[in-house]
């Protein structure tokens, strides 16, 4: 069993037409990717930037685009979204929230679970308050003994990219490794925000981050000055890609994917046959 992750598609509107064509065209190049995989995945998780401003016409953009998907789509929330907007448009199953309004919620697949955070706070930061712990702690103990995946936008560990990074004494750090430590039932922390792919671990857990449908940042990691512009390339147009999260009993193991059409290189014959 198989659960695809996008994220940080950054969905706009014809106020900004460059970013519109050119962020719905890798969406749609993910999608078809994932809707050609076998086994097909039983659902595509979008955790996070799904749209660039957080404006409702957007997420009305993102429910045009998705409504062709063939397999269902849960939503998280990142920093560009917006709860009001998003809830505006979307409801229902991969749109639930919590009591206290925050976009979390829980879906079970069989042998695994799913767990979806919110970690929505301001422009590039994440947060993740007492209330919010609260709840992921009370919905980890529903199902201790259920392999689980903990979906939140923003990576709780430095990728290194340093002006994307999150501050290491931020306060939401310390209560959600509270909160994650010692619970194994989680093996993997699924996130997005860095535009790129990149692994750790955390309280314990391995954190993987998946790759943007949207435009990749840069693999620089050296110091910057945010203040300080240097000229220095951000950006960069590498292909869009996913994640796929595969449930073998026990283990999940994550897998890094790239959209594009590319040529066979062999075939499964005997002898092994080069198409290239």
């Amino acid at each position: 069993m198989t659960i695809a992750q996008i994220t940080d598609l950054h969905v706009t509107t014809e106020k900004d037409p460059l970013n519109q064509r050119r962020n719905e065209e890798r969406l749609r190049q993910v999608m078809q990717a994932i809707h050609h995989l076998r086994p097909r995945p039983v659902a595509i998780i979008a955790s996070g930037d799904l749209v660039d401003r957080g404006e409702r016409e957007e997420y009305v953009e993102l429910q045009r685009l998705m409504a062709g998907s063939e397999i269902p789509v849960f939503y998280a929330m990142g920093n560009h979204d917006s709860r009001e907007g998003f809830l505006a448009v979307f409801s229902g199953p991969g749109a639930e929230t919590d009591e206290n309004g925050f976009v979390q919620y829980a879906v079970d697949f069989g042998g695994m679970r799913m767990v979806v955070c919110d970690t929505l706070d301001g422009p590039n930061d994440g947060e993740y308050d007492e209330a919010r712990a609260a709840w992921l702690a009370r919905t980890l103990d529903e199902e201790p003994d259920r392999p689980t995946a903990v979906v939140l936008h923003h990576p709780p560990i430095p990728s290194g990219i340093q002006w994307m990074d999150p501050d290491p004494d931020s306060p939401w750090l310390g209560r959600l490794e509270a909160v994650l430590t010692g619970r194994k039932q989680v093996k993997v922390l699924m996130c997005g925000h860095i535009h790129r792919a990149f692994n750790g671990v955390f309280a314990g857990h391995v954190v993987s981050a998946a790759p943007a449908t949207s435009i990749q940042l840069t693999l620089d990691l050296t110091e910057v000055d945010m203040h300080v512009p240097d000229g220095r390339e951000i950006l960069v147009e590498e292909p869009p890609g996913y994640a796929l999260l595969m449930s073998d009993g026990p283990n999940l193991t994550t897998h890094m994917c790239l959209a594009g059409d590319y040529a066979p290189a062999v075939t499964y014959n005997f002898p092994f046959r080069k198409l290239a």
